[in-house]
């Protein structure tokens, strides 16, 4: 699910996904002394020690005639580049005060320490939240383990391939069980942002890790760059999910004209599951679909109840979160709305996005215009209009094909209560009456085991799905596959 609209309404997340949205943290060192200049220019790498969810960080400083600039990434959750602010040095006898913030983001994330013999240590703090940071030239912080990961010799046949939707190029990889078929295939496709076929997301892969294990069991299974990612080419205009759709019709249609290929299935991860959805009641070529996560009403819902549970999750209540979801609203509204020019709707969402820093901590003299400019154009798409205003239900009323709905309980992106009910009875009414549900306790959005399903726990969990969804997932598709 979209991770534009978590930056802009949580002062815990910084924005995709699922085309999705992570806690915003950052780190950084200035001196604006001769002496500590040498000390602290260049980069710097560690960690905030948060309980039990450390966030490691990198961070490149530089100096120009006593001007400090600098940036940070944090590998864990996908932020890479962010811009540092307020950077502040004092020299004492033994060490370096060193005090700085990052630019434009809610809550004034802050790090105040001192360098003393080789590393920078002291408090961070965002939103009256504190913790401990330490940073170190030396210490090269490993990535996080990915045991899931698959690793040679393979006991199937991976093909590089390519088909074609209109003028856009699809490229992927088709995983095919030994032996002569035909195999029972599937089509993955990923959520919302654009991704490559693994669906790579904070250094997971979760796409290869399930395609690994499903053509172990005998399953084929065509993984796919979205278009303008990877090797695959892009729309000629900016797409929406309906576009997706054809990408995957498509890809539907690749893997008919094989051989080696028996029944076609589809597996969305959330906005995927929508796009499965959409495709299975319009083709007859699709045997069974997989919804990961899949939305079951219209995106404007969603997103309200996804700001609710991440802003219950951060600890976000009482009137801050009220005026937080009134702005969202407006936001929705205004966006959906026909009655008002291009230019009118531009300046009433650039407002909002500034209420909403306003109301996370950073008043208007602090905030940054560019940043609201690029936050405010992030909602004025085309994709992002169709989303707030796609209803999926009529397309899964039209569904008469095999049906695995999968959704954790922790998943603060789709919530799962709201989405499977409304599947459900849409599926029901329609008369469609194969039809398997599972909510899984302790999982998250990626189907991770979590512990409180936000999105900044993705980069710092090992795990990249849990063993019991791939089951579940490979047992279900062997048992209806026909």
């Amino acid at each position: 699910m979209p991770s534009n609209l978590h930056q802009r309404f949580s002062s815990e997340i910084k924005s995709g996904l699922l085309k999705t949205l992570f806690v915003v943290i950052a780190i950084a060192v200035g001196l604006s002394v001769s002496y500590a200049e040498n000390r602290v220019a260049g980069h710097w790498e560690g960690q905030i020690e948060i309980p039990g969810q450390p966030i490691r960080v990198k961070v490149d400083l530089a100096i120009n005639d006593s001007d400090w600039s600098g940036t940070i990434d944090i590998p864990t959750q996908g932020a890479k580049g962010l811009q540092l602010t307020d950077i502040h040095v004092v020299e004492k006898d033994d060490s370096v005060h060193v005090k700085f913030s990052i630019r434009g983001i809610p809550g004034n994330p802050t790090f105040d320490g001192e360098l003393k013999d080789g590393a920078i240590s002291g408090t961070f703090s965002q939103s009256g939240a504190t913790f401990g940071f330490r940073l170190s030239r030396d210490i090269v912080v490993k990535s996080p383990a990915r045991p899931q990961e698959p690793k040679p010799p393979f006991p199937y046949k991976s093909e590089e391939v390519t088909f074609q939707n209109g003028t856009v190029n699809l490229a992927g990889t088709l995983t095919l069980p030994q032996g002569a078929g035909p195999f029972p295939a599937v089509l993955l496709i990923s959520g919302s942002g654009l991704q490559d076929r693994d669906e790579t997301l904070v250094g997971h892969k979760p796409f290869w890790v399930l395609a690994d294990h499903l053509s172990r069991a005998g399953i084929a299974v065509l993984r796919v760059d979205d278009p303008g990612i990877g090797k695959s080419t892009p729309h000629p205009k900016p797409p929406t999910t309906a576009d997706f759709a054809t990408d995957v019709e498509a890809g539907v249609a690749f893997l008919k004209q094989d051989d080696r290929i028996g029944p076609v299935g589809l597996i969305g991860h959330s906005e995927g599951g929508l796009i499965a959805a959409i495709v299975a009641s319009r083709s007859k070529d699709v045997g069974f679909i997989v919804l990961m996560a899949g939305p079951g009403v219209p995106g404007a819902e969603l997103l309200r109840k996804q700001n609710e549970r991440i802003f219950d999750a951060a600890g976000i209540a009482g009137e801050r979160k009220q005026n937080l979801l009134t702005l969202l609203d407006q936001l929705f509204t205004i966006l959906t709305s026909d009655d008002i020019t291009d230019n009118e709707q531009r300046q009433a969402v650039k407002e909002i996005v500034s209420k909403q820093f306003e109301i996370n901590g950073v008043p208007p003299a602090q905030q940054d215009e560019a940043q609201i400019q690029a936050l405010a154009e992030q909602s004025l798409t085309p994709w992002m209009r169709y989303f707030l205003t796609f209803d999926p239900r009529p397309a899964l009323e039209k569904i008469r094909v095999p049906v695995l709905a999968l959704n954790g309980e922790l998943d603060v992106q789709v919530d799962a209560e709201q989405n499977l009910t409304a599947i459900v009875a849409a599926l029901e009414k329609g008369g469609n009456q194969n039809v398997t549900v599972h909510r899984l306790p302790d999982h998250n959005h990626l189907f991770q085991r979590a512990r409180t399903g936000l999105m900044n726990e993705y980069g710092a969990i090992e795990e990249t799905l849990s063993p019991k969804v791939l089951d579940l997932i490979r047992d279900w598709i062997l048992s209806v596959r026909r």
